[in-house]
């Protein structure tokens, strides 16, 4: 359903400029600590796990360190496997979720898969509970060549050397009532668009690769998470947010045509996991829960093929 503009910033139908932009980062209010809730649980981590920073952020005068954590002894006739979060910084049990399956499940996996884990993509948006960054831009539509986010590009140059040998990425995400209330319209206002309004789905989906569909994949991960969080059922339209079912709690986007975090390893199996953190039935436990259990399914899955 398309809406009148009623974002606060711009101008219906024009497109945000220099002066937007300024409003719009004017509003942008820190609310959280990557270095004390990130960065402060990495560091446990150096003694079982290779722990590197692969890059940093930079705007004005903040500065956030890119955190990559590693399988100890890679061996290259092991599958590869690629975990992010964060992605979209606001999106917390992404991160969070990144980091206990390091923290409780990943050694489980020494021997059988070497783990690269980039619990959190997005700093800056971490600490504002912000879905673009600093610069109004969206790091999940912007993995693509000469990306103009640093966020994505730094991922890409991290995972570049092991392109081709990746099997799976599972990508970790969140569908929120703010996406209704808040960033669906600051995008449309952004580029000075009708605002097309969507149902927040209630439960956890999953997002597969138009160009390259693994139902079977999917269907396990589903399998898993239902154990611990409900699935999304479809809305009055047949699908989830404007997109066909094409299985229970599975839809499909064109990964690399749209510049998705999921498309860029080349990896056979990918996946983007999508909890809903607000519903009645889920607690924020209950979330990070089932993004643990996505990942060790996704892992389980390719580990005996």
């Amino acid at each position: 359903m398309n809406q009148a503009h009623f974002y606060p910033i711009g101008t219906a139908g024009q497109p945000w400029g220099p002066a937007e932009l300024a409003q719009w980062r004017a509003r942008q209010v820190r609310q959280r600590s990557y270095a004390d809730e990130v960065l402060r649980r990495i560091e446990h981590l150096h003694e079982r796990f290779d722990v590197a920073t692969y890059g940093e952020v930079a705007y004005a005068d903040e500065h956030f360190p890119l955190m990559a954590i590693r399988s100890p002894h890679w061996q290259p006739d092991l599958p590869t496997v690629l975990v992010t979060g964060g992605v979209h910084g606001y999106e917390t049990s992404g991160v969070h979720g990144a980091l206990c399956f390091v923290e409780e499940q990943a050694a489980r996996y020494a021997g059988r898969v070497n783990l690269l884990v980039a619990p959190c993509v997005s700093p800056w948006g971490y600490e504002h509970i912000q879905r673009w960054n600093f610069d109004a831009i969206d790091p999940n539509r912007s993995f693509r060549a000469g990306s103009p986010a640093q966020e994505s590009a730094a991922l890409m140059r991290l995972v570049a050397p092991w392109r081709g040998q990746f099997v799976a990425h599972i990508d970790l995400h969140e569908t929120t009532n703010t996406d209704a209330s808040e960033f669906m319209p600051v995008l449309a206002a952004r580029d000075g668009k009708p605002f097309e309004s969507h149902s927040i789905p209630d439960g956890f989906y999953l997002v597969d690769d138009a160009a390259n569909p693994q139902p079977a994949f999917q269907r396990t991960i589903i399998q898993a998470v239902q154990q611990v969080t409900h699935i999304a059922p479809a809305d009055a339209q047949g699908g989830i947010i404007g997109s066909p079912l094409v299985a229970q709690g599975v839809i499909e986007y064109a990964m690399q045509a749209l510049g998705l975090c999921a498309g860029i390893t080349g990896a056979r199996y990918t996946s983007t996991t999508e909890v809903y953190p607000d519903s009645a039935r889920a607690t924020p436990a209950q979330c990070i829960a089932a993004q643990v259990a996505a990942v060790c399914a996704g892992l389980e899955f390719v580990v005996t093929r």
